[in-house]
């Protein structure tokens, strides 16, 4: 059983009575989630998971900028704690929601992007409070484990669906 499976397998209350038929190699992971290559590809047409992955990413940039006092955005911790507001918490909160939800994984997944978001808001309300040694120690640690999950997890979940 490979990683993957371990995180996305499914409950031990779902049967293997969903799969539509036998799978070829191209959906050969999708199926081992219990979907078909076309479930799969109306996943992967929903949530473009790169960009996702993407944007997790790139908010470690920004926050070191607005830790450095290079940044002239105006970040407010009360709108990035929320983690239904960005485009994978939109569908992480809808249709991945709706498709996907009856994996363990899911919400794991789901549990770890909001995790990053209040770490992420942390950072920002630290810096807000001029306290930066701190603030610096967030991104360092939990901020950085917090982003590592949410971008392992989605990677595991691309891979996942055959992609």
């Amino acid at each position: 059983m490979g990683f993957f499976d371990r995180l996305f397998g499914k409950k031990k209350d779902d049967n293997d009575n969903n799969l539509s038929g036998s799978a070829g190699p191209e959906s050969q992971q999708a199926s081992d989630m219990g979907l078909d290559g076309k479930s799969a590809a109306a996943i992967l047409a929903e949530i473009d998971i790169d960009k996702a992955i993407s944007a997790h990413e790139n908010w470690k940039a920004r926050l070191q900028n607005y830790l450095d006092g290079q940044s002239t955005e105006d970040l407010k911790p009360e709108v990035i704690c929320l983690d239904n507001r960005c485009d994978l918490g939109q569908w992480l909160h809808g249709p991945g929601q709706q498709r996907l939800g009856k994996y363990p994984a899911f919400s794991a997944l789901i549990a770890r992007h909001q995790h990053f978001h209040l770490q992420a808001a942390n950072v920002v309300t630290l810096v807000q409070a001029d306290k930066k040694a701190e603030a610096s120690r967030v991104m360092d640690s939990s901020y950085r484990h917090a982003s590592n999950q949410v971008v392992l997890l989605l990677k595991e979940l691309k891979r996942g669906l055959g992609r």
